[in-house]
């Protein structure tokens, strides 16, 4: 009889069970089981909390929360870097089941105004000014009738469901409610009632929103709910062993999931230390974080600690305290991975793969694993998931086979925020969340991604993809036509090339476009290159050839 050759067919343990709670029950257990443990430090702004303290202030702002009227579904946006306050709206908001809006910090003018009206927020919060963004001023430009209107009852026919906005500013200008007055609104609110909100709701709920980058030219709303992001957090965090002892730096952004729940979540259902060392990832604030706080542990994409290994001042830095880690986010080149566990002590250090939609990770490299397979493959299929590869028709391959990656299980998110047609286009009628990564599955399970959407460009573990940037550059008045493609580059894995066609008697140079560019969309989607053409590779039949765009684009490059 002719063998049978195996299926691309994994199931992730099932030895660990997955939390039954909501993110605010598993907040308050680990407050109780250490309330004198450290929970939170935030270097930049020299706060330190430990669990009982960082209880009280994530009850007292919720309590907040439901004194400006939010009921339980309706959307808080937050658009900040890295801080106390990001922390404490994530956890409050959680608490009376308010889904959080996740606001990219270095969105422009139209990235925010299209998020705040897909996800109809109520309430948002914001900071005064980041790197060369004041939000203020942009805040003022969409809505100037925040100025004119009382506090709390905004009535403004662009963004018909929003309320107010939150500053983090001490002394923002007119119209905006300081965060500092927020605890005075939580304590005309009773803890009884803060508990009353919080045992209406139940763990399968929405909780978050996460904006990812689509191809239809405008981002999509990935919906997670207590279940998805709770478990998630605990599974990476089970995998790195992380106990109560482990003190985490987390340099990456909370806005990503990388941050809020690998990180956050992570920490806070295992009792585990968060340690923030800057706003924004500095290579020499978090090596300097590292040492001060004696950390066992870091996370970051592989530009990050490319970094950080070739920071002029490493040497002086004892880095003897860290143990492990994860590195995700982009493909981590086999020598990098190797400098981090011999160069910065991390031994056990992991790679994470997955995306916004499965909450993210589900597949994960251990800590036993040989350094060949943390680097040529990510791992393994999480516990409680399940995965495989399919071909074009939806049939399963068989192992060494290329196929696409789906997912199923616990971390797969509850849809696209009002868009039922992005949905169903992702997850299909058994469950499986169709990734658009190609990849192999060996004989033992391990994954090892091949490719992926043909599209994506991923620079500095930031997703782009070109329809987007394309749409937006079809609104330059001197753009006919413009093609986006992807070329390697070794300090952020890709770089952004555009293809451009001008309109007849128009023109323009790299330097006008991109400062046009600067003040539009985010700095990490301004492309660094222009190629100005009269034509694109295209087939007989009128097919752009994007390939040829790439091969094209990586010689002129090499060459400059």
């Amino acid at each position: 009889m002719k063998q049978q050759s195996v299926p691309s067919y994994t199931q992730g343990s099932l030895d660990k069970p997955l939390l039954a709670m909501t993110i605010g029950q598993a907040f308050d257990h680990t407050a109780a089981l250490y309330p004198e443990g450290e929970a939170l430090v935030v270097r930049h702004q020299q706060q330190r909390y430990n669990w009982a303290q960082l209880a009280r202030a994530v009850d007292l702002h919720a309590r907040a929360l439901l004194a400006l009227g939010l009921k339980a579904g309706d959307r808080l946006g937050v658009w900040a870097p890295n801080g106390a306050e990001w922390f404490i709206s994530q956890f409050a908001s959680a608490k009376i089941g308010v889904i959080l809006v996740n606001i990219n910090p270095a969105y422009r003018l139209s990235e925010l105004e299209y998020v705040l009206k897909q996800s109809a927020c109520q309430w948002l919060v914001c900071a005064g000014a980041f790197k060369t963004s004041n939000y203020h001023a942009m805040l003022l430009e969409l809505i100037p009738e925040l100025t004119e209107q009382s506090v709390g009852a905004l009535d403004c026919a662009r963004f018909n469901e929003l309320r107010g906005v939150i500053s983090l500013d001490s002394e923002p200008p007119a119209g905006f409610l300081p965060w500092s007055q927020l605890a005075t609104l939580g304590t005309g609110v009773t803890a009884d009632q803060l508990h009353a909100r919080q045992a209406s709701l139940h763990f399968d709920q929405p909780v978050n929103i996460q904006y990812t980058s689509g191809t239809t030219g405008f981002p999509k709303g990935a919906t997670l709910s207590h279940h998805n992001i709770l478990n998630n957090g605990y599974m990476v965090g089970e995998s790195l062993g992380l106990t109560a002892s482990d003190r985490l730096v987390i340099p990456v952004p909370l806005y990503h999931c990388f941050g809020m729940v690998m990180g956050n979540l992570g920490c806070v259902t295992h009792g585990t230390t968060m340690i923030y060392p800057s706003e924004a990832f500095d290579p020499g604030l978090t090596l300097q974080a590292v040492t001060d706080e004696r950390a066992t542990a870091l996370y970051g994409v592989p530009t990050m600690f490319i970094a950080m290994l070739d920071h002029p001042q490493r040497a002086g830095f004892d880095l003897s305290s860290l143990r492990t880690g994860i590195m995700a986010g982009a493909t981590c080149p086999i020598e990098v991975m190797r400098r981090v566990i011999s160069e910065m002590h991390m031994g056990e250090v992991q790679i994470a793969y997955g995306m916004t939609e499965t909450s993210p990770v589900s597949i994960q490299t251990g800590p036993a694993d040989e350094l060949e397979l943390r680097v040529t493959t990510v791992g393994r299929t999480q516990p409680q998931l399940e995965s495989k590869l399919i071909d074009a028709e939806g049939n399963t391959v068989a192992r060494g086979d290329i196929g696409e990656l789906c997912t199923r299980g616990y971390s797969v998110m509850l849809g696209y925020w009002n868009n039922p047609q992005a949905t169903s286009d992702a997850i299909d009628s058994e469950g499986w969340m169709h990734t658009g990564d190609l990849a192999q599955m060996d004989e033992q399970g391990y994954v090892r991604i091949v490719g992926r959407n043909k599209d994506m460009i991923i620079r500095g573990g930031e997703n782009i993809y070109p329809r987007e940037l394309e749409e937006f550059f079809f609104t330059h008045p001197a753009v006919a036509d413009v093609q986006i493609v992807g070329i390697p580059d070794a300090r952020y894995g890709e770089e952004i090339v555009a293809w451009i066609k001008f309109h007849p008697g128009h023109t323009a140079n790299e330097l006008e476009l991109q400062t046009w560019c600067k003040s539009r969309i985010a700095h990490f989607k301004t492309p660094r290159y222009f190629k100005f053409v009269e034509v694109f590779p295209m087939t007989v039949t009128g097919k752009i050839q994007k390939f040829k765009m790439r091969e094209i684009s990586i010689q002129e490059c090499e060459q400059k």
